[in-house]
């Protein structure tokens, strides 16, 4: 068997064993490590761990999110009453500010305004896609930069990466340029690649960071 049936064979029956996940509607492919994942789901989040069970599965290096949404029966809902639902559970959430907003099209919600830090914008976004009735979430919140010291924040990420005991922290590097980080060089899974994206957003100042990594095996 070729290594990309083997991965189609691994990323269906993780699909299957993940309970979050309907799997019936969802058909798999793989070129070259990339899998593709196909079909219709019932929900946003419901496409968003499609996503995260295909990258959980070894050998797989992109994964090509094609699911779409399609809404059964009652749970198409105006947009009115999508934002109106929206707008109270970020207000709800005590790790998301105030100046968060959101417009909602057609069962697409879109945030903006500003924060300080990535994990409110982060959460912002997890909030919002679990909302019933949405389609997708596109997410334009803004961090606010307090122009940080160039050299602080490489140095106050590499020791992020030592200190982690998930990560290679010697195959990494970083660099920085007026708020946006540039990550480069392997990890060993996408569980790894995260943990260092994260990392590296945790830095005071951070507005934006650049995934260099490759994911190897």
């Amino acid at each position: 068997m070729s290594w990309d049936t083997d991965l189609v064979d691994n990323v269906s029956d993780e699909l299957f064993w993940d309970p979050k996940v309907d799997n019936e509607a969802i058909a798999v492919s793989a070129n070259a490590g990339t899998v593709t994942l196909r079909g219709t789901v019932g929900s946003l989040r419901e496409k968003r761990e499609a996503k995260n069970a295909a990258q959980r599965v070894i050998g797989v290096l992109e994964v090509d999110n094609q699911l779409k949404v399609r809404l059964m029966g009652d749970l198409g809902r105006i947009d009115a009453d999508i934002r109106g639902d929206v707008l109270q559970a970020l207000m709800l959430d005590s790790l998301v500010p105030e100046t968060v907003d959101a417009k909602v099209q057609d069962g697409e919600v879109t945030l903006t305004g500003t924060v300080d830090w990535q994990y409110q914008r982060d959460e912002a976004d997890f909030v919002a896609s679990n909302i019933v009735g949405i389609l997708d979430v596109f997410n334009q919140i803004e961090i606010r930069n307090p122009n940080p010291n160039t050299r602080d924040v490489e140095s106050s990420i590499q020791k992020a990466f030592k200190r982690n005991a998930t990560l290679d922290a010697e195959g990494l590097t970083v660099s920085t340029d007026n708020g946006v980080v540039t990550v480069k060089g392997t990890v060993g899974s996408w569980a790894e690649r995260n943990e260092a994206i994260d990392a590296a957003w945790s830095a005071p100042g951070v507005t934006a960071v650049r995934d260099d990594l490759t994911v190897t095996y």
